[in-house]
């Protein structure tokens, strides 16, 4: 068994889609990622999926430097499932790891933000909401952890009146997108869909950020980390 202790745990719960990654801070290496269709299911399998991935890479919790986790926006229930078992390893653990929080957004947008600067495109980033409704946000210059203020929330219609009114340049559009959207959006040729499989691929992603904020000592207290919700329940 390994005796590293430079282990991060990154977790996922924002949206219906679940995922949980494991990351050596030592060697900036991901070992391992899970990613599943959880719908309402998170309570039941997120801890599981855990356990059976630091029980594959010999890792224990005691090992835990890191802990990451998506703040939010997302679906408003399970938003707080990964917050909650994140805070919960924390508490536990007999060396407090340090915890990084990060918008579900500036996740989504990481992979792409430097090939849409090489494009010069606008980088949209959206991820379902729930109820058929979008959470969205814009990337144009960096990446950043948005605000409440700088989220949009609508429908996929109401996404594409967006787009369709911020049309002086070409935009990429990433993330979660279901078969409305897509619909609302295929008659603006200014947008390109771009694949949606690997933006489900969110906490593997969420720990090298993590852990870049982890060197820079950009990190959160346990304690008052909260949810990122754009509107009530």
């Amino acid at each position: 068994m390994t005796s590293s202790t430079d282990s991060l745990l990154a977790i996922d719960t924002a949206t219906a889609t679940a995922s949980v990654a494991l990351y050596d801070l030592a060697t900036s290496t991901l070992l391992a990622e899970s990613t599943w269709l959880a719908r309402r299911r998170h309570t039941q399998e997120v801890l599981v999926a855990t356990q059976a991935m630091m029980a594959q890479m010999e890792r224990t919790p005691a090992q835990l430097r890191g802990l990451a986790v998506t703040t939010g926006p997302g679906s408003f229930t399970v938003v707080r499932i990964a917050l909650s078992v994140v805070k919960g390893i924390a508490v536990g653990l007999p060396q407090p790891p340090q915890v990084v929080g990060i918008p579900t957004l500036t996740v989504t947008a990481a992979p792409w933000l430097p090939l849409a600067q090489a494009a010069s495109v606008q980088l949209w980033a959206c991820i379902q909401a729930g109820r058929g409704r979008y959470n969205w946000a814009i990337f144009d210059k960096k990446l950043y952890h948005p605000s409440a203020a700088d989220h949009h929330a609508g429908t996929a219609a109401e996404c594409a009146a967006a787009l369709t009114a911020d049309a002086e340049q070409p935009v990429w559009l990433v993330g979660e997108t279901a078969p409305d959207l897509v619909k609302e959006v295929a008659w603006l040729r200014h947008v390109t869909m771009v694949d949606g499989i690997s933006a489900l691929r969110r906490a593997g992603v969420l720990a090298q950020l993590a852990a870049q904020q982890m060197s820079a000592g950009q990190v959160d207290d346990v304690e008052s980390l909260q949810p990122l919700y754009l509107q009530g329940p």
